[in-house]
């Protein structure tokens, strides 16, 4: 039987980063409903929160199933249920593109923290200076530069 335990942080935005998530009851609403189908889908989902623009999950990837897989189900599932449902003013489309990196068992709970705490973080940082952060820390710039 095979054991896996590979940890990773998935942040996502909404196309041109736009605020369609600014209500608190609206981003409750989606984040909940995506715990709930990736539960269900048994994705591996620790958390998931964010803002207006963006959405931050904690994923414990299923061994038979990649980031790639698991970032489509979850954010196509749930753009869907929003939309279908009309609950937000404008339609929910998130971005293509996604960031993704891999969490050591020793820094879970406070990346457990970090998303849990999107609405205080983002009083004294925009989503974009965060992007800026995660691009020069995990040297994205860099890559994408390079394309």
């Amino acid at each position: 039987m095979s054991w896996v335990r590979i940890w990773v942080h998935l942040v996502f935005s909404t196309k041109n980063r736009n605020p369609v998530l600014f209500s608190e009851e609206k981003r409750r609403l989606v984040f909940q409903h995506i715990k709930q189908n990736a539960d269900e889908k048994k994705l591996g989902l620790d958390c998931v929160n964010g803002y207006k623009e963006h959405a931050h999950c904690l994923i414990s990837l299923p061994k038979e199933q990649g980031i790639s897989k698991v970032a489509q189900l979850i954010k196509g599932e749930s753009a869907h249920w929003m939309n279908e449902n009309n609950l937000l003013e404008e339609k929910l489309i998130w971005q293509d593109d996604y960031y993704a990196v891999s969490v050591s068992e020793s820094h879970l709970q406070s990346v457990r923290n970090y998303i849990h705490n999107q609405e205080e973080h983002h009083r004294a940082k925009s989503f974009n200076d965060e992007i800026d952060e995660f691009e020069k820390k995990y040297g994205w710039s860099l890559i994408k530069n390079e394309e």
